[in-house]
């Protein structure tokens, strides 16, 4: 009587709705609310729409219910009940998901949100954080005791995500990617098991640093910290007109780059809502000042630049800057690859489709990967991707839902144009809604193979497929 068949999603959203809400029953609804700690919202409920939506504006789904947990118990019983009713289960960290899967149309979504304890051991240089926690958070937690670890580039990405897909941002030049910093996870199962994740499992631990939500709900994450107060970084544009000769200058420039130095470039819009097109270099260097200001000149005195905003900062601070262009609601839908080198043929393409780029918010991009993150091997974590090199990341970003036929066309358009230039690796947090098996395969590279295995131990049923699935 009150269980519900995945063949009701295919009907129509009115009679779905309909047998949802005679399905769950206030009754079986009320039971689960009584076994948590937490809050479960209906779609009549006050907070529903509110707790629904994430980061990406695109995504509009309707779960039937929604287990706002507190605890790793309150995980289990959500994940209980939503198994006993045969709903679909998608998990909500942060919500920053460009695919957004982590919200299930017509099933139960887990969320995380208000799990946002932290805890730092100054002395261990440690810290364990909750699944619901950003990283704005976790940047001032531990800076208060002077340490860091690598986090996101946008300081509203959820550390839960960002991390199971590999976690790349400043740092991981000087430190590694946020999975190589992991050394601890909190995980309740398909089975409803609560497991202390770490090194003494080293199958299941290898496949969550970089497998992504496959294997189970992460309710807390422990990380290495490193002595980090101070940072020089900054933004440096130069006219669209210089962008051809700029890019090049970069490639060369970042040849024989530092641990202590990253930048990342590319083809953006200036940030004060003119639309002016512009080529900039993001730079970052978390050395001492005087190695920072010789390794930072020639970034700074090349060209005629229109805007150089470089100075020492709060290492919290380097992770806002890029915030204001991924603001909470506004649509997205994202490509990137991994490329062969930084070619002049892929920098002239790169320009000319940037020259008809619809929105005033979108970009390419081009993130530096050398130092730290390339001395792992490929297969020490589920993250293969360690050679030295460029992942390209055209986030195309607008907010009229009107114009989302022609901003996803001209992704699409310009990502083929690009494709003759690309290596194998696909990196798996940029990966969109309708991205076909073969880029979650080059998501996980020459590491698919055991993290199917890995899957089959701990989710033979693929329980937790609202993700990029390894089947």
């Amino acid at each position: 009587m009150w269980r519900v068949g995945f063949r009701w999603i295919l009907v129509g959203n009115d009679r779905k709705e309909h047998e949802m809400a005679t399905t769950l029953s206030d009754a079986y609804v009320g039971d689960l609310s009584d076994r948590i700690t937490g809050t479960v919202l209906r779609p009549h409920d006050s907070g529903y729409d509110e707790a629904r939506a994430i980061h990406n504006g695109l995504i509009d789904r309707k779960p039937a219910l929604i287990v706002r947990c507190r605890t790793a118990d309150d995980v289990v019983a959500a994940l209980a009940f939503a198994r006993r009713v045969e709903l679909e289960i998608s998990i909500r960290g942060g919500g920053h998901s460009v695919a957004g899967r982590a919200v299930t149309e017509g099933g139960l979504m887990i969320d995380l949100a208000e799990m946002k304890a932290i805890a730092v051991d100054p002395q261990a240089r440690t810290v364990t954080a909750e699944g619901g926690v950003i990283w704005s958070e976790l940047n001032d937690a531990t800076a208060e005791h002077g340490l860091a670890v690598t986090g996101g580039v946008v300081s509203t990405t959820g550390i839960g995500g960002l991390t199971l897909g590999g976690g790349l941002g400043w740092l991981m030049s000087k430190y590694g990617l946020a999975a190589d910093n992991l050394i601890g996870v909190e995980l309740v199962t398909a089975d409803g098991d609560v497991l202390e994740v770490d090194a003494a499992h080293p199958d299941l631990f290898w496949a969550l640093r970089g497998g992504g939500g496959n294997f189970g709900v992460v309710t807390s994450l422990t990380y290495r910290l490193h002595p980090l107060r101070t940072i020089v970084g900054g933004l440096i544009a130069h006219p669209i007109d210089a962008a051809p000769a700029m890019l090049r200058f970069y490639r060369d420039a970042v040849a024989d780059a530092s641990d202590d130095l990253t930048v990342f470039a590319g083809l953006v819009h200036a940030p004060d809502g003119s639309g002016a097109k512009l080529a900039a270099m993001v730079v970052f260097h978390s050395g001492e000042t005087a190695d920072a200001e010789r390794d930072l000149a020639p970034f700074e005195a090349w060209g005629s630049p229109l805007v150089v905003q470089v100075g020492p900062m709060p290492y919290p601070v380097m992770n806002t800057i890029l915030d204001a262009g991924y603001p909470k609601g506004a649509l997205n839908y994202w490509r990137s690859s991994f490329t062969r080198g930084l070619s002049d043929e892929l920098i002239d393409i790169a320009v000319a489709r940037f020259a008809g780029v619809p929105s005033p918010m979108s970009a390419i991009l081009f993130e530096h990967f050398h130092g730290a993150v390339t001395r792992v091997d490929a297969s020490a974590t589920a993250v293969p991707h360690r050679a030295e090199g460029w992942n390209l990341f055209i986030p195309s970003v607008w907010t009229d839902v009107d114009d989302s036929d022609e901003n996803i066309a001209w992704t699409r358009e310009s990502f083929a144009a690009l494709r003759p230039h690309f290596g194998a690796g696909r990196w798996l947090n940029y990966l969109g809604d309708d991205e076909a098996d073969d880029a979650v395969r080059a998501a996980y590279g020459p590491n698919y193979e055991r993290l199917r295995e890995v899957k089959r131990r701990y989710d033979p049923e693929n329980v937790f497929h609202l993700n990029h699935n390894i089947r």
